[in-house]
């Protein structure tokens, strides 16, 4: 412990430990286990190039990235088919896994728990992890293969997390496919770069973002654990979101068909000053632009030949990485590193004597990584148009927008788009909502076209829609 408490003295950040006397030894030992994961040398780094001035975003030479639009939108209606059939034979040979980042917590939802815990479904109030392990299940049924799933955790929930899915029977996976791991922290700091604490014997940690999944998943061996099974892609989305297909076929033949080493999802902005980062080319690279990088007249631009927003290209977190590109960023090889962002937050603290601060205003800089920041770094960054109908409705806040209300009313218009189209009965208003909750498993039907095999091979079809009809319930 010595040698640690000499490397924070040589690295100016001895304060750490200034109240070691007054510490037990349980609060000893998480002291010390906690400053043995700050990397001093990268701490010192970012206290030279992001504590100082913050230079402003350069912007003046963004233009908006190209996509594939979809079929109905104007895409290669051959190629999409292609691209499904790619990406089928690629999951019938095993070569994809699943990654959720589900390190959060339900808070803002008012949820005490992770927040892959949250009940979500309209009719059996089906957790978000439930959901996913069911798409996971459909596609193994489908193309005979099955699919490891790595789950980021926190600190803060793995526990619980762990405990949930055991508790659950893993939802009807095996056990040895389901992996979580912890996400990597990092220490808040004062202007001046020395770190926070949080407490006489902690140290103010926070995540260190959702790019910080890919040096987790190192951390944790699962690179090597996916090359044993053959899984060379990686299926990567956010545990908020269940309308998301975890495993997209077309997507899939998309990013091996283009050589991609990294794929992402687009949905057209709903409206100019929707708060989603935006994919474009800067300096001859694909990026993402966070949305309040770019200024509000930018972000209204229209382009004069179809009448639709310039700026249109909506990031929603859901990407496809080429494993081996993945090893490469987390490992920083060839100056591929994740750039570290900065955010000044309120963070609870103690002063000189010890005693908890609770600032009314920024008193800390955290340090955060984010996953898109990967896309300069890919050969043939690909992005790809979605329906945001059939594959975005993330439930983020306890109301308005992003809602669990808005969430359920999104499967709901999903489930009856389905149903209609199958030919059922079922009234619904002048947005696509049926007057009742109606749920559709995924063990029934994970997309359109799954759902209409499953119904068409139902023996008895139910003249009319029910209040509370759950489809795949006793899968």
């Amino acid at each position: 412990m010595q040698s640690l408490i000499d490397a924070f003295h040589r690295a100016g950040q001895e304060h750490v430990f200034a109240f070691l006397d007054r510490l037990g030894p349980t609060e000893r030992a998480r002291l010390f286990a906690e400053a043995a994961e700050v990397d001093l040398v990268e701490l010192d780094r970012l206290r030279r190039t992001l504590l100082g001035r913050v230079a402003a975003t350069e912007i003046a030479d963004v233009v908006p990235a190209p996509y594939i639009p979809l079929p109905e939108k104007g895409g290669d209606s051959e190629k999409w088919i292609q691209a499904r059939a790619v990406g089928e034979e690629a999951l019938r040979a095993g070569r994809v896994a699943a990654f959720t980042v589900a390190g959060g917590q339900g808070t803002r939802l008012g949820f005490d728990g992770p927040k892959g815990t949250y009940p979500v479904t309209p009719v059996r109030h089906r957790p978000l992890f439930a959901v996913f392990a069911d798409k996971l299940r459909a596609a193994e049924r489908r193309y005979g293969r099955r699919i490891a799933w790595f789950i980021l955790t926190s600190h803060q929930n793995h526990d619980a997390t762990e405990a949930f899915f055991a508790q659950h029977r893993w939802f009807g996976l095996q056990r040895e496919q389901v992996h979580c791991l912890r996400q990597g922290r990092m220490p808040a700091v004062d202007p001046s770069g020395r770190i926070l604490l949080e407490t006489p014997g902690s140290l103010a940690l926070s995540p260190d973002g959702h790019g910080g999944s890919l040096r987790a998943l190192e951390r944790a061996g699962a690179f090597d654990r996916m090359q044993a099974v053959g899984a060379d892609v990686i299926s990567y989305f956010q545990v908020d979101n269940p309308l998301v297909r975890v495993i997209d076929p077309a997507f899939i033949g998309w990013h091996l068909l283009t050589g991609s080493e990294m794929s992402s999802k687009m949905v057209p902005k709903a409206y100019p000053e929707e708060k989603v980062g935006l994919f474009c080319r800067q300096h001859g690279r694909t990026c993402v632009v966070e949305y309040s990088d770019l200024p509000l007249d930018r972000q209204r631009e229209v382009d004069p030949a179809t009448g639709k927003l310039r700026f249109l290209a909506g990031s929603i977190a859901i990407h496809l990485l080429s494993r081996d590109f993945a090893r490469r960023v987390a490992r920083g090889e060839g100056g591929m590193a994740l750039p570290f962002h900065r955010a000044e937050k309120k963070v609870p603290t103690i002063d000189s004597e010890g005693r908890p601060v609770q600032p009314d205003r920024p008193n800390g800089i955290k340090f955060e990584l984010f996953v898109f920041d990967a896309l300069p770094f890919a050969s043939n960054p690909l992005v790809l148009e979605t329906d945001r109908a059939g594959d975005f409705a993330p439930v983020k806040n306890a109301e308005g927008a992003d809602s669990p209300e808005t969430c359920r009313d999104a499967q709901l218009r999903l489930f009856a788009s389905w149903l209609r189209a199958c030919g059922a009965d079922l009234p619904v208003d002048a947005s696509g909502r049926p007057a009742f909750p109606i749920e559709v498993s995924p063990l029934f039907g994970d997309d359109f076209a799954a759902f209409a095999e499953s119904w068409r091979r139902l023996e008895s079809k139910p003249s009319s829609i029910t209040p509370g009809l759950c489809l795949g319930a006793d899968s």
